[in-house]
């Protein structure tokens, strides 16, 4: 995703429209919506990817709860003043997606819909439990449907909308003998035809070629260590719980990516501090029985004790679910993180930056939000000095500033030297009090 749009959304009445980058750092006070960035961003994902009518996003999956649409739509207080729609979209690689979003009952539900590729584009207009109206428009024309909405059928529930698309946007001439959709011509276009229907499949076909697979999204406090652990099928969620039983399996399952994996965390751990080896210990003779997960610490020429997960610092576990899916050999493509940076030293907040250089130079796409300065910073002067092969047009800053009752993001871009550029007055106006009351200025 190259850039987010939002309007009467949470915190963000004006129409906003902010930069992603491989590497994309949220900052700003607390309660200023970074948070609900998150979730709108994991949201738009599933509607480009899955949605079907009468369906909508979860706004209250875990790790983003934003509550009901009295809560996500824009309120400036006061009777009347509740926006009645919200707005959001994206941008990746000339792919476009816009959603407006009304009111189903208590939940927020898509009731316009565009698509769009070049000049190919596929707008869906809904009313809730009604009746659905689709437009397609390529360089020869525009037609247009209106079909019931109905839990079954047309269209598909449980099919993302461009595999359904592919399926029902049939030509009249379509060879394959089935039923066609008919689609009727809008004044000026021509009948709905073989070459239309092939442009559509290519905005289909980027679609999901795009979105393969779903972002990973962290919790801003991880789970806590346990001194032993009972295996079972790891089944990922945002507070890391199942990451403990990902190691052992491929311990006990897949020695060669265990050995892999087990490298990289080791090369992380020791750049930060935190230990220099990472092992599983079994409890018994079979894969079955109880294990724990241990680490220690290297020095002076000798190998200290392994200590349980439990008996080493609390920054080890809580970084550990974090570290881990940034270096798994079938990571996804996009991270959502929540303040990575809780509970550790600063210098391994700043190795957490390398991190996040090497990762986002890899082809993987970022999106952070933090309160740490050494991380920010080590992101700067990694950029400066040629570290990894992320470059300053490859980082975006996203500086969430409060006005009275609205947030504006500033999409700030980073040159050549690591500096900020085009700060607002508002960006670092803490840290500047801050010094000068400690210069006595």
């Amino acid at each position: 995703m190259n850039e987010i749009r939002l309007k009467n959304f949470r915190c963000f009445r004006d129409g906003q429209t902010a930069r992603l980058a491989p590497l994309t750092l949220l900052v700003g006070e607390n309660s200023t919506g970074k948070t609900s960035f998150l979730a709108m961003i994991r949201a738009l994902w599933n509607i480009a990817t899955g949605f079907r009518v009468p369906s909508s996003p979860d706004f209250k999956e875990d790790p983003y709860d934003l509550g009901s649409f009295d809560e996500i739509a824009h309120h400036r207080g006061g009777r009347g003043s509740r926006s009645e729609t919200f707005e959001a979209g994206f941008s990746s690689n000339h792919y476009q997606l816009d959603v407006t979003f009304g009111r189903n009952g208590t939940i927020p539900s898509p009731v316009r819909t565009r698509l769009a590729f070049g000049d190919i584009r596929v707008d869906e207009h809904s009313e809730v439990g009604q009746t659905l109206m689709l437009q397609v428009g390529t360089s020869r024309g525009r037609w247009e449907l209106q079909a019931p909405v109905v839990s079954s059928g047309w269209p598909d529930a449980d099919t993302p909308l461009m595999v359904s698309l592919m399926y029902h946007l049939r030509p009249s001439n379509s060879r394959d003998g089935e039923e066609a959709t008919v689609f009727t011509p809008l004044p000026g276009s021509p009948g709905f035809s073989s070459e239309d229907w092939e442009l559509v499949q290519r905005l289909a076909y980027f679609g999901l070629q795009l979105f393969e697979k779903r972002p990973f999204a962290s919790a801003p406090v991880r789970s806590k260590p346990r001194r032993t652990y009972d295996p079972a099928r790891p089944v990922p969620d945002p507070e890391g719980d199942y990451v403990p039983m990902y190691l052992a399996n491929l311990y006990f399952q897949d020695r060669e990516a265990w050995v892999n994996l087990k490298k990289r965390l080791e090369d992380f751990g020791t750049v930060a501090g935190l230990f220099d080896e990472i092992s599983i210990r079994p409890l018994g003779k079979r894969n079955s029985e109880p294990f724990q997960l241990q680490v220690r610490k290297f020095g002076g020429g000798l190998k200290g004790p392994r200590r349980n997960l439990i008996d080493v610092g609390y920054g080890v576990s809580q970084v550990l679910p974090v570290v881990m899916e940034l270096l798994r050999e079938d990571a996804p493509d996009m991270f959502l993180l929540q303040q990575p940076e809780v509970h550790l030293h600063p210098s391994t907040q700043a190795a957490l930056g390398s991190l996040f250089c090497q990762v986002a130079g890899a082809g993987r796409q970022l999106v952070v939000e933090t309160h740490s300065d050494h991380l920010m910073d080590r992101v700067r002067m990694d950029v400066r000095d040629g570290v990894s092969t992320l470059k300053p047009e490859d980082v975006s800053i996203l500086f969430f500033e409060r006005g009275d009752l609205d947030v504006h993001i500033h999409s700030l871009r980073i040159d050549e030297e690591g500096n900020i550029l085009d700060q607002p007055e508002g960006y670092r106006s803490f840290f500047m009090e801050e010094t000068r009351r400690e210069l006595g200025l």
